[in-house]
Formats: structure tokens, C-alpha cells, sequence
């Protein structure tokens, strides 16, 4: 409603300068159809800049603040550079051209600087600052085995993770090759990799952002040092499912979000005593073992279960082991407990 009224009042304002114009001859017309001509003009003007207003719906801030304070910043620097080269001999002519092209070429420059550094760009001004606006307090970094995983789209989705998601412009190309190798595991992996970026961003409520910036401590460091030496200049963490970058991050004092130590830390926690409900599907590696698997993955090492393979047993824990490969629960067959048929 607000954009409508100042549309209404834009075209009503464009009528009356039209008007002052024709009125107060500050164009210099010889008939009536100039002064009609004059007129739809500016109209038409006017319709044209509400046209591409409406043609460009979503608007960024920070482009717009980029482009308005680099012209100022322009042109201030070309007046100063044009009052020092006052005492150099030349017509007046020669001084305006150059004047002009000290202005476009400074403008130009200060425009793309700040198009450029727009995410780390801060104004302040007393009690109003005008910043980058973060989800969180930190973001967080994506490693190329996170996103082939695919589990972090679900993880974002149940906002377990609500900061900002910073996606390398190097781990997308990292992503990329592995979609096109000829190797077809290798390829179905790069593009399911491809499809969980496109999850990401076609959710509004995520806000993944492509980083494009290659920081002069990049130059012939492998990808993972990468990651991590970006995660350290955002004062972020690195999401990740590689131990080894996993050692090297907190090497660095970089906090690391490992989505496998996530997923133990969610598993269920069981005491000794308590039962549960095991199908035993192979023989263990001691004698009279047998091995079953909980819905959420989590191996079950029952003995005297050999002889029940295939079905499903009552188990009573008797242990809980944590490994880095994940969490293992040893228990003990009840041979009195009712075994059902699988």
C-alpha cells in the first residue's frame, strides 16, 4: 500500500514538473505539439523508472549502499585530485575533461571495491550502523564430505544449526570436479553433493552464502587448509565429516561441528540391565557371539546368540563401548526371554 502511494505521488509530481516546465519555458518550444511532447515525455520518464522498479523485486541493501557510497566517495576523491592539479597549465576545456574522467575512473573504482569487500563493509555513524546482517553468532563452513554426506540438510532443516552457512568458492569447484569424474561412484556422489546445495538454497529460511574471496593466505595451500584458515578469518567453524581436518581445525584453535560425533551424541543411551530387542543377523568374532543392529545403526554384540541367527531375541546390556567409529553395545542373550522368528 505504501509502494502505491508513493508510485501515485511520483506520477503526480512528474505531471506537475511537466507542467512548471512547459509553463515557466524552461524549454524553449515553437507549438503546441512540443509543449504535448515535452510533456508525455516526461511522463513517460516516469512510468519508465516505475517499470524498472517493479522489473527488479528483490532488492540488496548492501549493493545499493555499495554503489551510493562509492559515488560519493568518488567524486569527493576527483574533486581533491582536480583541485590539486589546478596549478597545472591548461584551457578550460582540457580542465573539464579531465575532470570528468577523473570521476568516472574513481567512481568506477570505489564502486567495485566496495562490490567486492561488500561483506566485510561496515558504516558507522553516531547510535545507526549499517552491517551485514548474520543469522547466529557464528558461521559455519562447509567441507565438501558434509555436503556429499547429505545429512546436514536434514540437521539445518531441524534447526539444529540456525547461523549462517558459508559455502567456499573452491570446495563448490572441489564438488563440481567430483561431479564430472569419469568415475561413476565418483560422479553419483559429486551429484547428489550438487543437489543437497540446491536443498539448501531453494529453503528460505537457510542462508547459504557462495563465498567468492581468495584471502592472500590461500596461495599454495592444500583445500582442507583452506577451509580452515576461512573458518579462522570468519571467526566461524568448520562443519565437516573428516577426522583428519577435524585434528587440523582444532590444531589451528578453529571450532569444528564433526555431523558423526553429532549423530553418537543423539543415539540412545542404554544401562546395564536394561533389554532390548536384537534381530541377529551374522556370527560375532568370538565364540558364540552373534551381531545385531539397531534401528539408528548402532552394532549389538550378544553372546551365546550364534545359534539364534535371524531372529529376534531379548538381549540384556551389559556394557556400552564409545570408539571413533561409533557407539557399540555388548549384551547378553536371555535364553529365557520368548525369541520370535524373523
Amino acid at each position: 500500500m505504501a509502494l502505491t502511494i508513493l508510485r501515485v505521488v511520483f506520477v503526480t509530481v512528474a505531471v506537475g514538473l511537466a507542467v512548471w516546465t512547459i509553463s515557466a519555458d524552461r524549454v524553449p518550444v515553437e507549438s503546441p505539439w512540443q509543449s504535448w511532447l515535452v510533456f508525455v515525455g516526461v511522463i513517460a520518464l516516469s512510468l519508465v523508472v516505475i517499470g524498472a522498479d517493479l522489473a527488479i523485486p528483490s532488492k540488496q541493501l548492501d549493493t545499493i549502499s555499495a554503489v551510493y557510497f562509492g559515488l560519493i566517495v568518488g567524486l569527493f576523491l576527483a574533486y581533491i585530485v582536480h583541485l590539486a592539479l589546478t596549478p597545472l597549465p591548461m584551457n578550460s576545456s582540457a580542465r573539464d575533461v579531465l575532470r570528468l574522467v577523473l570521476a568516472m575512473i574513481l567512481c568506477y573504482l570505489c564502486i567495485s571495491f566496495l562490490l567486492q569487500t561488500k561483506n566485510d563493509f561496515r558504516f558507522i555513524i553516531p547510535y545507526v550502523e549499517f552491517s551485514k546482517e548474520v543469522k547466529g553468532l557464528k558461521p559455519y563452513v562447509l567441507d565438501t564430505s558434509v555436503v556429499i554426506d547429505g545429512r546436514i540438510a536434514d540437521v539445518i532443516e531441524a534447526n539444529i544449526l540456525d547461523s549462517q552457512l558459508v559455502m567456499p568458492r573452491f570446495v563448490l569447484s572441489e564438488l563440481q570436479a567430483i561431479a564430472d569424474s569419469s568415475d561413476r561412484l565418483k560422479r553419483s556422489r559429486g551429484r547428489r553433493g550438487l543437489d543437497i546445495l540446491n536443498r539448501l538454497r531453494a529453503n528460505k529460511a537457510v542462508d547459504l552464502q557462495i563465498y567468492d574471496r581468495d584471502l592472500p593466505e590461500f596461495a599454495g595451500q592444500p583445500v582442507d587448509l583452506k577451509l580452515v584458515l576461512l573458518a579462522k578469518h570468519l571467526d566461524g567453524k568448520v562443519v565437516t565429516n573428516d577426522y583428519n581436518l577435524n585434528k587440523v581445525a582444532r590444531l589451528h584453535g578453529v571450532g569444528v561441528v564433526n555431523l558423526n560425533e553429532l549423530a553418537n551424541a543423539l543415539k540412545p543411551i542404554f544401562l546395564p540391565g536394561e533389554t532390548l530387542d536384537v534381530l541377529i543377523v551374522k556370527p560375532g568374532e568370538e565364540v558364540g557371539q552373534g551381531v545385531g543392529y539397531l534401528d539408528d545403526g548402532t552394532m549389538v554384540v550378544v553372546e551365546s546368540a550364534r545359534d539364534h541367527i535371524h531372529k529376534t531375541v531379548k538381549v540384556a546390556v551389559t556394557s556400552v563401548l564409545q570408539t571413533s567409529a561409533g557407539r557399540m553395545v555388548f549384551g547378553r542373550y536371555e535364553s529365557d526371554a520368548p525369541v520370535q522368528t524373523a
